[in-house]
């Protein structure tokens, strides 16, 4: 990968991205997952949420990866509503085209340095079974299985997965990243 096609991560906040997020998810865990569109509308609700509080709460973020100019990635960080010392970690994405670089690993990585420059105690995030790229992603970064359920959602049956990261155990992060 050249320098000019290396993704870069960035703020997310430029027209469409709220949209390419939700888009994403849907036709992405549509063709990879079979999910139907009970996942887009959740991502919507996720994206819709997030887009509320942005501008009033600084204790969330948003990014997105862009490569050659697209959209190739994204992921959230958002308070957890039942705990003010707990971040969630919330959809992250990374397109097929986009993968087998580390670039999941650096959005999260950048969503937990978020969190841990803003105090928060430890990262939660909810996944389900078949994401097995991501969870390897989680579990290199230090996040444990804390939670399994068997539920049907999304139009199929899924083992729901909580992962924690507490953030006191990793060290001091290196800083935000764009």
């Amino acid at each position: 990968m050249t320098p000019s096609t290396m993704p870069r991560i960035r703020r997310l906040g430029a027209p469409g991205d709220l949209g390419w997020v939700v888009m994403a998810h849907g036709e992405l865990y549509a063709a990879e997952f079979g999910f139907d569109s009970e996942f887009e509308s959740l991502v919507a609700s996720i994206v819709v949420d997030y887009a509320a509080i942005a501008g009033t709460d600084g204790r969330a973020g948003a990014w997105v990866a862009e490569q050659a100019g697209r959209r190739v990635g994204c992921v959230f960080c958002v308070p957890a509503q039942d705990d003010p010392q707990t971040a969630k970690l919330r959809i992250l994405l990374v397109v097929p085209e986009a993968r087998g670089h580390g670039l999941g690993r650096r959005l999260v990585d950048t969503c937990v340095d978020f969190a841990q420059d803003l105090g928060y105690d430890r990262v939660r995030l909810w996944t389900n079974h078949p994401l097995a790229a991501a969870r390897r992603i989680y579990l290199a970064c230090g996040f444990e299985l804390v939670e399994e359920q068997p539920h049907r959602s999304f139009g199929v049956e899924l083992i729901g997965q909580t992962y924690e990261l507490a953030l006191s155990a990793r060290p001091a992060a290196a800083g935000q990243r764009d």
